[in-house]
């Protein structure tokens, strides 16, 4: 059995709370983010995991992400159909006050792609919530 040893990079993450519907500013938070080291420090992309908490006192919908560290952040889920792996873009993520949801492998994610420099173990990376109306 090959075991290859799991690697992360630290996520910083900060939502932006910028909305009508979030105007409590911080209140929606990514609590434990995470990323992959890709096999390949040349790979431009990787994925992040964490969980997403909903803090305000009202609903708000995710509708992106951005980073500094890549061109492009997108959220996406994997699933199983008739046993293939499948992913898919989420357009809208919607989160009830108090409400969270995990970013895993194998489910939700965000998909970190065109990366502008090679991820070290333990970097801090900062990404920011895009929040609908905001």
């Amino acid at each position: 059995m090959i075991t290859k040893p799991f690697v992360g990079v630290l996520l910083v993450l900060c939502a932006a709370a910028a909305s009508a519907s979030a105007a409590e500013s911080g209140c929606v938070t990514v609590e434990q983010g995470w990323a992959r080291l890709p096999p390949n420090p040349a790979m431009p992309m990787t994925a992040g995991y964490g969980v997403i908490h909903n803090g305000c006192s009202k609903a708000v919908v995710i509708t992106g992400a951005a980073s500094s560290g890549f061109g492009d952040v997108s959220l996406h889920e994997t699933t199983i159909v008739d046993g293939v792996s499948r992913m898919r873009a989420i357009e809208r993520l919607p989160l009830a006050p108090g409400a969270r949801a995990e970013l895993k492998p194998g489910g939700l994610h965000l998909m970190l792609m065109q990366g502008k420099g090679a991820l070290k173990e333990g970097q801090a990376l900062p990404l920011r919530l895009q929040l609908e109306g905001g």
